[in-house]
């Protein structure tokens, strides 16, 4: 072959028609495979640009599985704690069942001794010492002495010293003729300073301390010894109160003065009554101290116990409603003090009578309460996914991009219920009363809480999640579009190219031909 001479213009058609059929091959190429880049020789930059975003997207696409098993992670302990709340509302209505069941028990009691004869409910101690108001030593005030030298001058006429609401008056009025006169009707009395008579007699101090005892009344005392006047009330029921301008003058001071006990400042000490803190409550008329039922009664609801005065004059304590089941005749006692002595002498205890029905109603109760807390403890157990158990105190952990640099862990909590505070209940220890059915409750709102505040935080944890994996298929979608943009052929551009190489590729054969009719001309030349 080597012997064979090509003319130019063949040789030339050939290179063109060469060139046209690799462009045509290129272009069809393009055509089958929808890609202008294909290979690093097509176009390196490109190619490994591309290449580069393809694996990118590949790597967090693999992401997206364990991204969507953490979603359903969630979403499995989200359905998990809704069905531990509809549980803890069926034991809160078993609760709330209990509290519409008479209580298990009476109230327990402790009974004092009789107190004072006199007691009564606006005066517990009663009183065991009449009323007495002791005055202060008063210069020449002295028994048989006259008044008018009283104080060192007398009293001036005018001078008034009211007792119990009646006023005695001192007079220097002429012409008075008795040391004394009473009013018939408003009782008041007046004290004549000097007889004017002409006996020169004075009225005395026997005449006034007289006076003084008939306006208190009730076999009142009023003395005088060595310059002090004494008032003594006739009967512990009597009080003494005294005004006027002539109480200096006698050694006395403006006020009322009511009869005492001799058991006034004695105190009864409350231990816990059933979880309540312990107290000491004091008995008498001093600020802080207690002398009426009422008052009592406040006090003693801090103790969940209530008293309550027997017509025998007795006083008796009781526990409250709530606390029917608190037993106040255990040892040691719950009571003690210097009252218990003392005022209230010894107290007689008597503990809580039981309900048999209505303890065996609680009982049942106490049964359906406990089947609802194994349903808790099972359902927390289930609410897995793929392995994975966010009530049972698993932690997840989620890798959001293809370094690992993007994380989210999330730690699980323990929600059997001893992780929600909850526990079994045993019968004849709880639901007895409305106080240790109102723990339970308590108990049960506290898991309420807990639940609904997990429930937030995991709706949270949830959200993120989503809002990543969203964000992760829509970040493919942008490096598979810009590694596309890099490598992918322009379909419309490809085909039209491949008409016109296909064009050009028949105007090349036709040239070629034309470019060999010169030698068949030779060629017929030599036939």
């Amino acid at each position: 072959m080597s012997g064979i001479v090509l003319s130019a213009s063949v040789r030339q058609n050939l290179l063109s028609l060469q060139s046209t059929a690799d462009l045509l091959s290129t272009t069809q190429n393009r055509l089958a495979t929808g890609n202008k880049v294909n290979s690093a020789l097509d176009n390196p930059t490109n190619f490994f640009t591309a290449q580069g975003l393809n694996n990118r997207a590949s790597d967090i696409n693999n992401l997206l599985d364990s991204i969507g098993n953490g979603v359903q992670v969630l979403q499995a302990a989200n359905t998990g704690i809704t069905s531990i709340q509809k549980l803890v509302d069926t034991a809160k209505s078993i609760a709330n069942q209990a509290l519409q069941t008479p209580s298990g028990y009476s109230k327990s009691t402790a009974t004092s001794a009789a107190l004072a004869s006199n007691a009564t409910a606006d005066n517990l101690l009663g009183a065991d010492t009449a009323a007495k108001v002791v005055g202060t030593s008063v210069t020449n005030l002295a028994t048989a002495s006259d008044v008018s030298t009283a104080a060192g001058g007398g009293f001036a006429n005018g001078d008034t010293l009211i007792v119990n609401g009646k006023t005695i008056t001192f007079s220097s009025a002429a012409g008075a003729t008795t040391a004394t006169t009473t009013d018939a009707v408003t009782g008041n009395v007046t004290v004549n300073m000097d007889y004017n008579d002409g006996t020169a007699k004075k009225a005395t101090t026997t005449d006034l301390m007289s006076s003084i005892a008939g306006a208190i009344g009730g076999g009142a005392t009023a003395a005088i010894a060595t310059n002090v006047v004494t008032i003594t009330a006739g009967n512990n029921n009597d009080s003494i109160t005294l005004g006027g301008t002539a109480l200096s003058k006698l050694g006395l001071t403006a006020g009322s003065k009511s009869a005492t006990s001799t058991h006034a400042g004695e105190a009864i000490t409350i231990g816990s009554v059933d979880g309540s803190a312990a107290q000491t409550i004091t008995f008498g008329t001093a600020a802080g101290q207690v002398n009426t039922l009422a008052d009592l009664n406040t006090k003693l609801a801090a103790s969940n116990l209530t008293a309550s005065l027997g017509t025998d004059g007795k006083l008796t304590f009781a526990t409250t409603n709530d606390h029917a089941s608190f037993d106040l005749s255990k040892t040691p006692s719950v009571f003690s003090g210097t009252a218990t002595t003392g005022f209230l002498g010894s107290l007689t205890a008597a503990g809580p009578s039981p309900d048999n029905n209505s303890l065996a109603t609680r009982a049942s109760l106490v049964a359906q309460y406990n089947q609802v807390i194994d349903q808790i403890k099972t359902t927390a157990q289930d609410a897995s996914f793929n392995g994975v158990n966010l009530l049972n105190g698993d932690q997840l952990k989620l890798v959001f991009n293809e370094t690992g640099k993007s994380t989210l862990t999330i730690q699980g909590v323990t929600f059997d219920p001893t992780g929600l505070g909850l526990s079994s209940l045993k019968a004849g220890t709880d639901f007895l009363d409305n106080a240790s059915t109102n723990k339970v409750l308590d108990s049960l709102n506290n898991a309420s809480s807990t639940l609904r505040s997990q429930a937030s935080s995991f709706g949270s944890n949830l959200s993120i999640v989503q809002i990543r994996q969203d964000f992760n298929k829509n970040l493919i979608n942008v490096l598979q579009t810009g590694s596309s943009n890099l490598t992918l052929a322009d379909t419309n551009e490809e085909a039209a190219n491949s008409q016109a190489l296909s064009t050009r590729q028949s105007i090349a054969v036709s040239a070629l031909a034309l470019a060999n009719q010169s030698n068949q001309s030779v060629l017929q030349l030599l036939r």
